[in-house]
């Protein structure tokens, strides 16, 4: 009977049962077409950047190290100017591909340690595509297994140590190296000045100093001259009068002296002050204002072999320098500005080549460089992704660097690959 009297009772919640499951399953049907729909939308989302035709527009980030502050801060000066000149001018024609370009700065001091851990802050904290080493050849040296180890691509504007780019695949230059600077000077001074006598004073403890001085010996011995004296001094040194009397008894008809500005400067001093007239030949390590404000009229009649003229009548180099000078409050730019410019020009033109600023494709492009029309002169990149270039001579006369002559390398003199075609003006020593 008990059965009886509950099968009735079942039959009227039957229905209330069967609607109550039935909106549950709604409800979880609901939610579970929500959730697909979320996830539908975020997926799409996901994917649109890849495939939408919209351009990259994000930054170009290179990476720019030198000294601002330490003891060759002109030259870094130099050289930043350079580069951002670069970067101004092409983000004001659009950008690379529509992307403006970024120059992440950084002060080395001077120091090689420092640039070392300058050029992995730029690399692994900034995420730049590039490097640019300005300044010395000791503290490129000292930043490239940096970006060698990252696969990201480093240019030397102004390292002329053959040493730099031997570190790795991904180092470049854009200048010439001391093989070819020492040569050029030791050609001027026997075919030009024609002297037969040498002496030279260097600062042994400079990778610079130490190849030009040996390029130098190398090839004025060979095309017939003697080095009659040669002698050493260190950066920190302020007195020279022993070493150059020691020259002055060996009557040379000319003393190479491969420093840099500030030791040069005393030295040239000293030297006329114990009766010292010869002519003191240098090479790009004295382009710098400085120069001039501690060395004086001492400096008159001395010769430089470097990368660029400002007074050159190209009409490229004077566009170069009259835009320089508006940008710059009429600073003249010397060569480490010049060739710092050429260098992030070299780098765009890769970029563009590329198409990408993926490191191993960037660093191809580079390395396929080929008759660059840049300020200090048409570059080819060869094969130890050095600048294949010419070198101008200049005579100091009166705060004054006056043009010389050319001396194109002897792989690319027959081409007439230099922009500079200002007449020979060099005069024998009297």
């Amino acid at each position: 009977m008990a059965s009886n009297k509950s099968t009735p009772q079942l039959s009227v919640l039957s229905p209330i049962i069967t609607a109550s499951r039935s909106r549950s399953l709604t409800r979880k049907f609901r939610a579970g077409l929500i959730l697909w729909l979320v996830i539908t939308f975020f997926s799409a989302c996901e994917r649109q950047p890849s495939s939408s035709n919209q351009p990259d527009r994000s930054l170009i980030k290179i990476g720019y190290y030198g000294d601002l502050s330490g003891p060759t801060f002109n030259f870094g000066e130099s050289a930043k100017n350079g580069v951002l000149m670069a970067a101004e001018d092409i983000n004001q024609a659009g950008g690379i591909n529509g992307r403006r370009v970024d120059v992440v700065i950084e002060d080395d001091q001077g120091s090689p340690e420092r640039a070392a851990t300058r050029a992995s802050k730029l690399i692994d904290q900034d995420k730049v595509i590039a490097v640019i080493a300005g300044g010395t050849s000791g503290n490129s040296r000292a930043g490239a297994p940096k970006a060698q180890v990252a696969n990201i691509p480093l240019i030397a504007p102004s390292a002329t140590d053959p040493a730099v780019t031997q570190i790795g695949d991904y180092v470049f230059r854009a200048c010439f190296i001391d093989a070819f600077q020492g040569e050029v000077m030791a050609k001027f001074a026997v075919n030009t000045l024609k002297a037969r006598k040498a002496a030279i004073l260097l600062d042994f403890n400079s990778p610079y100093s130490r190849g030009l001085s040996d390029f130098f010996e190398l090839s004025f011995t060979r095309l017939g001259g003697q080095i009659v004296d040669k002698q050493l001094y260190t950066i920190s040194d302020g007195d020279y009068r022993g070493q150059l009397n020691s020259i002055r008894l060996a009557a040379p008809d000319v003393i190479y002296i491969p420093g840099y500005y500030g030791n040069v400067a005393l030295i040239a001093k000293q030297a006329r002050k114990i009766g010292i007239t010869q002519p003191l030949l240098g090479g790009d390590g004295w382009d710098a204002p400085e120069l001039w404000d501690l060395g004086g009229d001492s400096l008159n009649g001395s010769y430089i072999s470097n990368h660029y003229s400002a007074d050159d009548p190209s009409p490229p180099i004077q566009t170069f320098v009259r835009e320089y000078k508006q940008r710059y409050g009429n600073l003249l730019p010397d060569a480490h500005a010049a060739l710092a410019y050429d260098a992030m020009r070299v780098l765009i033109d890769a970029i563009q080549r590329a198409g990408t600023t993926e490191g191993p494709k960037l660093r191809e492009a580079l390395a396929q460089t080929k008759s660059f029309p840049g300020v200090t002169g048409i570059i080819t990149i060869n094969e130890e992704r050095n600048a294949i270039k010419p070198a101008v001579v200049l005579q100091l006369q009166d705060r004054k660097y006056i043009y010389q002559e050319t001396i194109q390398p002897e792989t690319t003199a027959a081409a007439g690959a230099s922009p500079t075609t200002a007449p020979n003006r060099a005069k024998k020593p009297k």
